[in-house]
């Protein structure tokens, strides 16, 4: 059974895929990003195991939606920046998003007991 995937990667790769764009909305809700920025934050966040290739389709899909906007901005130390912020609509569904997911978390720790 050496090549059956292990259940708890599997699930861990689940989590992640569902928690990515809450976790950008969330760093947006709180500032301001330079694209680079946004993605060096994300990849550094313990759990989360993301790529820069996972990323930035995410901010286009989340643009397309109306719920992140985005600005350019020269640079001094080279190419033109691209800055995304949430916009009104993003943070109205950032808000649901995390009041949902908070209500998961809580009814999970019931299940346990907790």
């Amino acid at each position: 059974m050496k090549n059956t995937p292990d259940y708890f990667d599997n699930w861990t790769v689940q989590v992640r895929k569902g928690i990515l764009e809450l976790c950008i909305l969330n760093a947006l809700e709180a500032r301001e990003y330079y694209g680079y920025d946004l993605v060096k934050t994300l990849v550094a966040m313990p759990g989360l195991g993301v790529t820069e290739g996972t990323i930035y389709p995410l901010l286009s899909r989340l643009r397309l939606q109306e719920l992140v906007t985005t600005r350019l901005e020269e640079s001094t130390e080279g190419p033109v920046r691209k800055y995304y912020s949430l916009t009104a609509k993003g943070k109205r569904t950032v808000a649901l998003m995390n009041k949902h997911l908070d209500t998961l978390i809580k009814g999970s720790h019931k299940l346990r007991g907790k």
